[in-house]
Formats: C-alpha cells, sequence, structure tokens
C-alpha cells in the first residue's frame, strides 16, 4: 500500500488568507450569523478550520475559516483546500458507479449480491440484494473487525463475506461500511476496473473535478487537510478510516479526496438530473431513483435513498432549514457535509478536518446549525 504519511518534523509553509467569493442574493446579517457559528466552532477548537459553499442558481457563499493544519506549524485554510472526505465517498464514488453499471444493463438493483460475489452465501446472505446494500437495511454489521489483525485489500473482502448477519435482510437500517466494501467489489468486478479507475473515468473527469480522486499525489500535500496525528505521526494524504488505509486507500465507504469546488459540481450535476453542461454523467430518471425513499416498509422511521440519507440519525446537515422529504445529503467521519434541495437548485457543503490534530466530539450540532441557517439564508420553505 503507498502511504502517504506526512511525518511531523516535514516543514510546512503558511498560506495566506482565502478570499471570500460571494453573490448570493442573502442577507448580510445572515451569512454574519454563519460566519460566527462556525469561527465560534474554531475559537472552541470544535474544528481547526473549514470550507463553506452555500449556493442557490449558481450564486454563491464560498469561504474558508480558521486553519488548514495546527501541528507541526499552523497553515490558513483556503478555499480550495482538499479534505478527506471519508463516507462522501458512499455518495460521490460508489453509489454513482453502481448507477451507471445500473444504465448499462450489467447488474440490476434487486439482483442478489451472490450474483455478483459468489462466495456471499450462507444463510440468510442469500436474500441479501444489492439495493439493500445501498440502503444499509443488508443486515450486515457496520464495520469490518479490527482484531485479530488484517491487512490488504482481498483480506477484508474476505473477512466481510466471513461475517454473519445481524439482522434478516430488509428489515432493519443499520449504518454499515462493510456494505458500501462489497459495493466496491462489485463494481471492479463487474466493470473490470477498481472503483477509483471507474469512478475517475465515468464520474470526476467528465465532470471536470480536477482535485477529486482516491491516493492524491503527493505534489497536492500543501493544499490536503491532514487529520489524526498517531504516535508522532501525522496522517496527511492518505485516508483516515482504518479499514480503507489498510486495504490500499481505495474502498467503496471511504478513500476519496475532494475540495468544495469540485463537490460543489458533482452537487449541480445532481441537481441538474444527472448533467452539468453539456456533460451527462446519469440518467435523470437514475438521479430521480437515488433521491426517492427506498426504507418505507423497515420497521424505523428513517428515509434512505440510494446512497442519499434524507432522514435518519445522521441527517443533522438539514437543521431546520432545508425541507424534509424533498431534501438530501450524507455525512463523513473526518468532519465533511452536503446537502441538496433540488427544486430550488439549492445546497450547503460544509468541510471541515474536525479529528486532527486529535479526535474530537462530534459536530452533529455544528451542522444542525449550519443547516437552519442555511435554510433561512437560501430562502427555503418547509
Amino acid at each position: 500500500m503507498e502511504r502517504l504519511i506526512h511525518l511531523l518534523i516535514f516543514p510546512l509553509v503558511i498560506a495566506s488568507a482565502s478570499a471570500v467569493e460571494i453573490n448570493l442574493p442573502a442577507s448580510a446579517e445572515m451569512l454574519q450569523s454563519i460566519d460566527s457559528v462556525i469561527n465560534e466552532a474554531v475559537n472552541k477548537s470544535k474544528i481547526p478550520g473549514g470550507v463553506i459553499w452555500l449556493e442557490k442558481e449558481g450564486n454563491k457563499y464560498h469561504k474558508a475559516y480558521g486553519h488548514q493544519s495546527l501541528i507541526p506549524v499552523k497553515r490558513v485554510m483556503k478555499n480550495n483546500s482538499i479534505f478527506d472526505a471519508a463516507s462522501l465517498t458512499k455518495v460521490m464514488a460508489t453509489a454513482p458507479s453502481i448507477m451507471i453499471l445500473i444504465e448499462q444493463g450489467r447488474i440490476a438493483l434487486d439482483d442478489p449480491v451472490r450474483k455478483h460475489l459468489p462466495e456471499f452465501i450462507g444463510g440468510n446472505k442469500n436474500k441479501v440484494t444489492i439495493k439493500q446494500l445501498l440502503t444499509h437495511t443488508s443486515g450486515l454489521r457496520p464495520v469490518l473487525p479490527k482484531k485479530p489483525a488484517w491487512h490488504g485489500y482481498d483480506k477484508a473482502i474476505k473477512l466481510g463475506i466471513s461475517l454473519e448477519l445481524t439482522e434478516f435482510p430488509g428489515k432493519k437500517f443499520r449504518y454499515s461500511d462493510v456494505n458500501f466494501i462489497f459495493l466496491g467489489e462489485i463494481v471492479r468486478r463487474v466493470s473490470g476496473k477498481k472503483l477509483d479507475q471507474f469512478a475517475k473515468e465515468k464520474i470526476f473527469q467528465p465532470l471536470k473535478m480536477v482535485d477529486t480522486n482516491f491516493k492524491p499525489s503527493r505534489s497536492l500535500l500543501s493544499r490536503i487537510t491532514p487529520t489524526t496525528r498517531e504516535g508522532n505521526t501525522l496522517i496527511h494524504g492518505i485516508v483516515h478510516d482504518p479499514a480503507a488505509r489498510a486495504m490500499g486507500g481505495v474502498a467503496g465507504h471511504a478513500g476519496l479526496f475532494t475540495s468544495a469546488p469540485d463537490l460543489a459540481r458533482y452537487c449541480r450535476m445532481i441537481i441538474g438530473g444527472g448533467e452539468l453542461g453539456n456533460i451527462r454523467v446519469l440518467k435523470k430518471a437514475s438521479v430521480e431513483l437515488m433521491t426517492r425513499n427506498h426504507t418505507a416498509k423497515i420497521r424505523q422511521k428513517v428515509k434512505r435513498g440510494i446512497g442519499w440519507d434524507i432522514d435518519s440519525v445522521f441527517s443533522s446537515p438539514r437543521g431546520e432549514g432545508f425541507p424534509l422529504g424533498v431534501s438530501f445529503g450524507h455525512t463523513g467521519w473526518t468532519g465533511g457535509s452536503v446537502w441538496i434541495h433540488p427544486k430550488s437548485k439549492s445546497f450547503l457543503i460544509f468541510l471541515s478536518n474536525r479529528n486532527h490534530p486529535y479526535e474530537r466530539r462530534s459536530i452533529k450540532p455544528l451542522r444542525y446549525e449550519l443547516g437552519t441557517l442555511s435554510g433561512k439564508a437560501l430562502g427555503l420553505r418547509k
């Protein structure tokens, strides 16, 4: 596995402050409220810094706050800083890759997983479908076991295959990285290309998302926000998620790096029904399928799309500002989130590296407050 680890003795250059990009027709008072909330989070050390992108009908508010790194020396956050996207990988790379394969007729939502992973058999595993992986209703456990210690992509797949279900398929929502590890492997087996290459060719390159990829180049280190310090080493330029790192940096659940400008292009594509400008990545019907509720029949009051979150315990970025049921988004462990309201052509992006240089408490309250204030700034109605 290529390890792009930034040692603490590596010299850093302090960057200049970022400019504010604004042409969003929102009140100065409302935007100042957003600034105050983020600056307070920085001042209280809830996050080292962050980048916001608030957009409606092409008009945006884009600003950086705080610091990109605090150790070994401080580096100012910039508008185009690159972040470990963590679980945003699920909706930016894995789920759309699966949808592209569905459009090509190579797989189907209701295919049993065993059709594409023949070794995924035994007990109720025979009943698990691709759709259940995408909606986190498969019955699989949340993460791969850490002990005994393991290493390697193939080992991760074998370990996942060996796991027994904790619930009967299709009965309960339980967020699971293992679901998307399998989805990434299905992309590889069906397309003949690893997830990073497939997503790059089919999604990121067509959309001109120049900062978005797995295993970023060392030449980008000065723009990449580091995450947690482990011993005397700062994780910088490699994925923070332990399982994705052990898998070599490419996994269906985590591993992607991105910037706010790139993620904004992706959001516009989703709002555009799979199209950005004259580039079509997904069919309109595919986007509509991905973003409607597919968990109405489970026993919890949870609404999940194909990869996307609509209403669950993970919906804090919606706040009280984005309409329930007609907006959707996702979060990432490292501190990123996105929430989209297609009807008004609006979205909120907030990227941060909350676990730099150490793991902090949840920023769920910050996300919630930003969602509430942003919805008001965008003039959204419930």
